[in-house]
């Protein structure tokens, strides 16, 4: 699970200090399928940072299924992002010059564990998984970008996650390419039962959530919970 004890997160702009995070307590159970929403530059990209290890600068205490990150090293926090957490970005953030097969073993550099033919096997299963088998050998810019998306999502759940953090994934796609990538959200979180979050400023993207999480101005408004809690 995800807990959050009084984090705060502020960044100096010459000489004023912005306050971005105010005192955030916050839980996520293991399985939840959540949406973080709020107006742009309400604190919710730099609180899904944080979760997922990617932001080490604050106060307070960050807690993600079991480990407290704050205490984690360098490189138990880069294990901690390639095999407990993976993203998902509004940009696709793929290489354009390798095969789309090699985009989707990209995690597979940092900490390979398997042969090579079982890593590939891998990455055709996850591949097929987001009906992109057919595209194993295309460039990224050879592809749509609800096809990157995909190649994305086939990237993030590569190695098995328990929690996937997705930063608008819809915001650069058109309304059929959107709702095909939430419906697969739908599926993981379903069928693999990963926890999902969802940084969002649309209603319909929350609305596939079983919970929507209000940020405003670096405080939790609303933990979407009955009764507040």
């Amino acid at each position: 699970m995800i807990e959050l004890k009084t984090i705060e997160k502020s960044y100096r702009d010459g000489d004023k200090q912005n306050q971005v995070l105010r005192g955030v307590d916050l839980s996520i159970d293991t399985g939840e399928y959540v949406a973080l929403m709020g107006a742009s530059g309400s604190g919710k990209t730099t609180l899904l940072n944080i979760i997922g290890g990617l932001d080490s600068v604050y106060t307070g205490t960050a807690t993600v299924f079991g480990k407290e990150l704050s205490n984690l090293s360098d490189k138990e926090l880069s294990v901690f992002r390639n095999r407990t957490v993976s993203f998902v970005f509004q940009q696709f953030h793929l290489l354009n010059h390798l095969p789309v097969l090699h985009n989707v073993l990209m995690p597979s550099w940092f900490h390979p564990e398997k042969t090579d033919l079982e890593l590939q096997e891998r990455a055709l299963h996850v591949l097929d998984r987001v009906g992109l088998a057919h595209k194993v050998h295309s460039t990224p810019n050879h592809l749509s970008g609800g096809e990157k998306q995909r190649v994305a999502i086939a990237r993030a759940i590569f190695s098995a996650p328990k929690l996937l953090l997705c930063d608008e994934p819809t915001g650069a796609l058109d309304s059929e390419n959107g709702q095909r990538v939430l419906e697969l959200f739908d599926e993981l979180h379903k069928t693999d039962g990963i926890t999902v979050l969802i940084v969002t400023h649309s209603s319909a993207v929350a609305a596939h959530c079983a919970r929507t999480i209000a940020i405003s101005d670096g405080r939790v408004v609303d933990t979407g919970r009955q009764g507040g809690k």
